[in-house]
């Protein structure tokens, strides 16, 4: 583990640095979570962000990993776009749970409207600019990686793109519950709902096939036709909780969460 925080560092500095700042803050909301009372829609405020700074840090080491691999790429560009687009994410975020208020699907004054539309697009522009990443993976080769490992950065990206762009389905409903009001019953710490459909869930899983493919291709499978069947699984798997959500299912019923304690 040292060897890679070691090697990442000297890949890419500026968006290691960002990661950990990102993680940072993250355990910094966690904690925030457990002394604070501020809530929203029944769960601590403080959850949102450090999901979004969390996720944000994944993010961000894994793209400095894998954006060292391309010949003749502006990385300075890439990074400062990400620490800013993403950055103001985080911000807007923290900020409202400071408040105690929604900072997504918030249109309750022009001005919130607006700051919800500028979170929205700088999402989309990350997306695209990783989408562009990916296509520049498909358009080199890379004689000195494995083909297994190259294939598997090629479809980790491809489904993040995916199922980054699916969070477009909760932004034109302007909710994260389908069949249900917001808030409710969830699962521990990630709070997706127990009672309706959550499309969080497909969300949270295709985006990180960007760490989960590259990572059990390198250390587990180390075979090209195994990465596509792994992919293909796990987009389906991605696939099926989003229909499953669409028709206002949860991804685990209330009763399960109960056994499970239980147990």
């Amino acid at each position: 583990m040292l060897h890679f925080i070691e090697s990442l560092k000297q890949k890419n500095e500026t968006l290691f640095y960002f990661g950990l700042i990102c993680f940072a803050f993250a355990m910094l909301c966690l904690l925030l979570s457990k002394l604070t009372s501020t809530e929203v829609f029944g769960v601590s405020a403080w959850i949102k962000p450090f999901k979004f700074s969390f996720s944000t840090f994944l993010y961000c080491w894994a793209m400095a990993w894998y954006c060292a691999y391309l010949p003749n790429f502006n990385i300075q560009l890439f990074n400062w776009s990400t620490i800013i687009l993403l950055g103001f994410e985080i911000v807007y975020i923290a900020f409202q749970a400071s408040k105690g208020q929604l900072s997504h699907f918030n249109l309750s004054t022009p001005m919130y409207s607006v700051l919800y539309s500028l979170m929205a697009l700088a999402a989309t522009l990350v997306t695209i600019y990783t989408a562009y990443v990916g296509i520049l993976f498909f358009s080199n080769s890379f004689p000195d990686l494995p083909d297994y490992y190259v294939w598997s950065i090629r479809l980790g990206i491809l489904i993040f793109v995916i199922f980054s762009f699916e969070g477009f389905v909760m932004g034109s409903k302007l909710t994260h519950t389908i069949g249900g009001p917001d808030g409710g019953p969830g699962i521990p710490l990630l709070h997706w709902s127990t009672k309706f459909g959550d499309p969080r869930v497909a969300h949270f899983i295709g985006m990180h096939a960007l760490q989960v493919l590259p990572l059990v291709s390198y250390y587990l499978f180390k075979n090209t036709k195994a990465v596509f069947i792994v992919a293909v699984i796990y987009f389906l798997l991605s696939l099926l909780t989003l229909m499953q959500a669409l028709k206002g299912r949860p991804f685990v019923k209330s009763k399960q969460i109960e056994e499970s304690v239980k147990i």
